[in-house]
């Protein structure tokens, strides 16, 4: 259900912190894998975020797995996710946290 309390940049990071790359068995936001989140109107979220490999097996899952996290939160009425590969991710970005590991 839809509140007037609007969901917070910071309340998405840290759901997001319970995604792990099932690869690397670390946190997508500890892996520096989440770029951007822009919050709209109505509750409706956008997430552009990549992965470790251009190729990577489990895209389809984590994708699927961060628009459900978010789209569990109470003031979200939907989440989009946008797999980009530009700038392509590298170990560099391992504990940098969202927001700091887009070069």
């Amino acid at each position: 259900m839809l509140t007037l309390e609007a969901v917070s940049t910071a309340a998405i990071v840290e759901a997001l912190r319970g995604i792990e790359d099932p690869e690397i068995g670390s946190d997508i936001v500890e892996l520096g894998l989440i770029y951007q989140i822009e919050i709209a109107a109505a509750g409706r979220v956008r997430v552009v975020m990549t992965t470790t490999t251009r190729n990577c097996p489990a895209s389809a899952f984590i994708v699927e797995a961060v628009k459900a996290k978010i789209e569990q939160m109470e003031s979200v009425s939907e989440a989009s996710v946008d797999l980009v590969h530009d700038p392509a991710w590298s170990p560099e970005m391992i504990g940098k946290g969202f927001g700091r590991s887009r070069p």
